[in-house]
């Protein structure tokens, strides 16, 4: 199981990887034909609220609910009766989410209003005005894609559960592919040209659920939808779901709020702590999500099968995956960011401004960055919980999160504007990781062996030094006056003189790929 976990891990993590990139040179586009001004402020508004249903609903609590209970039902009962399994959750979830995105449509007039409260309530009528329509038109594009894409998620999972990690893996990048054609192709063709973008996110959704179609036909996995709400089965993912939506996806709640609240503050603070999360999300979504992908079908078994040893020695081993990668993406991210921006965004709309877009964003980098390491721990550790089809504990523990991100949100705002808002989110994200560790200490299903203890401080001072290195090199670059082409080069440079002093103070402290690869290596050190 160890190697191929490991397999797995790395084939999700390089279609992750190629999905991606692609999301960053989607990005570059959407900065400079928008910038970080009002209208990137509206579209990135209007595409986070349904993204943020789909990963509360979709990716969030029905994946953690729907995979679990897929598992058993295709290890106990066989093919056909996961087949049938199929059919009834998807006709009974496709059946919501339509009911929902015609609501969705019919009501964008209240939905803008309610998470645009800023631009809403704001004295300055011509603003607010402007605003709150374009924000209203355009979630009428945008919503329809939680239909499609909550469906892509059930497809998805189906296919992860039958180890065909690389389809659901690369979906996204058709997304990507979708958004920077219409920017492209149709902005100068809107009267407001962000009405492209908002376009492509509807016409991706569509393409990313024909593309899965296929490969759930030759898994023999596609069946006629039907509904069922009242199969044993679906009413199992049901009860599993409902306190599983305050579980792994507070996270995304607390990004949700900070956008709301950011409507109340100065115009740019929405696109900030947006290209500000991208960069997060990159190695969040290469590592973290790439190891939770596949972990949590393997945890699901090792529970069906009853074998607790393997289960903790799997958590470990997830854990300390994220820790090897986590940590220096955390050092590397803070060090390298106004370089990173400047290359990626540092052009177009986005620096044809009096705001030094560049230095803002790189400010709310260096306040997500605090919570890498917990963000990626969550997506580990949850899994841990819903293996065992136990939502409750993750439910508690997502409340409390999210209390503190208000009161953290209440505080540091009214200091440090939008940079608070990304640092609460990071504080509430590590006391989140925390009590999911702790609590999955108390239950007895998992402690962090001795061997990752050591492997963790291993990894810090491995990244201290890297980072150190890596900073003292930059400082003697002057790449703020060079042209793009030169910056370029020297952010790859300064990469592989990161990762080369990484791995090679990791190869000095006696860390080997074997260490990484093997579950029980820990078990076999002691």
């Amino acid at each position: 199981m160890a190697k191929g976990l490991f397999r797995s891990g790395m084939i999700v993590s390089f279609m992750t990887f190629l999905s991606r990139i692609l999301g960053l040179v989607r990005d570059a586009v959407t900065a400079h034909l928008l910038g970080a001004g009002a209208a990137a402020d509206i579209f990135l508004l209007a595409n986070k609220v349904p993204n943020f249903l789909r990963r509360l609903f979709a990716e969030g609590a029905f994946a953690q609910a729907f995979v679990p209970v897929l598992t058993e039902v295709k290890e106990q009962h066989g093919d056909d009766k996961v087949r049938m399994f199929v059919a009834n959750a998807a006709g009974t979830l496709g059946t919501i989410l339509l009911s929902v995105t015609i609501l969705g449509v019919i009501a964008s007039p209240v939905i803008a209003a309610l998470f645009g409260a800023g631009w809403f309530a704001s004295s300055d009528s011509s603003i607010s005005t402007d605003k709150y329509a374009l924000l209203s038109l355009m979630l009428k594009f945008t919503f329809p894609y939680l239909f499609f894409i909550s469906l892509v998620a059930l497809s998805g999972a189906v296919l992860n559960v039958y180890n065909k990690f690389a389809v659901a893996a690369f979906t996204p990048v058709l997304l990507n592919i979708s958004i920077i054609s219409c920017a492209l192709y149709f902005h100068d063709k809107f009267e407001f040209g962000a009405l492209s973008l908002a376009l492509g996110v509807f016409i991706g959704g569509v393409v990313q659920l024909l593309f899965q179609i296929p490969f759930l036909y030759r898994a023999k996995m596609l069946a006629r939808p039907k509904w069922a709400w009242q199969d044993e089965n679906v009413k199992k993912v049901r009860k599993l779901m409902i306190p599983a939506l305050f579980g792994v996806s507070v996270s995304q709640i607390n990004l949700l709020l900070d956008s709301v609240i950011a409507t109340f503050l100065i115009n740019g603070s929405i696109a900030w702590l947006y290209y500000s999360d991208r960069l997060i999300e990159f190695p969040l979504g290469l590592f973290g999500i790439g190891i939770a992908t596949v972990i949590l079908p393997a945890l699901s078994k090792l529970h069906v099968n009853k074998e607790g040893t393997d289960f903790q020695d799997t958590l470990d081993w997830g854990v300390r995956f994220v820790l090897w990668l986590g940590l220096p993406a955390f050092m590397g991210l803070i060090v390298l960011s106004p370089l990173i921006i400047t290359v990626l965004f540092g052009h177009g709309a986005f620096i044809n401004s009096e705001v030094d877009h560049v230095t803002q964003v790189s400010f709310g980098v260096t306040a997500y960055a605090v919570g890498l390491v917990s963000f990626m721990l969550i997506k580990v550790l949850a899994p841990g919980f819903y293996a065992r089809q136990d939502t409750k504990t993750p439910v508690k523990i997502g409340i409390a999160a999210l209390i503190l991100n208000m009161v953290f949100n209440l505080i540091l705002a009214s200091f440090l504007g939008y940079i608070g808002l990304a640092l609460a989110t990071s504080l509430s994200a590590t006391c989140n990781a925390f009590l999911l560790y702790y609590f999955l200490s108390k239950q007895g299903v998992y402690k962090f062996s001795r061997f990752s203890v050591g492997f963790t401080l291993k990894c810090i001072v491995s990244s201290l030094v890297m980072a150190f290195v890596t900073y003292w090199c930059e400082q003697q670059l002057i790449w703020q006056s060079i042209g793009l082409g030169q910056q370029i080069v020297y952010l790859f440079s300064l990469l592989l003189i990161a990762i080369i002093t990484y791995f090679s103070l990791l190869f000095v402290f006696g860390i080997r790929v074997n260490t990484i690869k093997n579950v029980s290596f820990a078990k076999k050190s002691l």
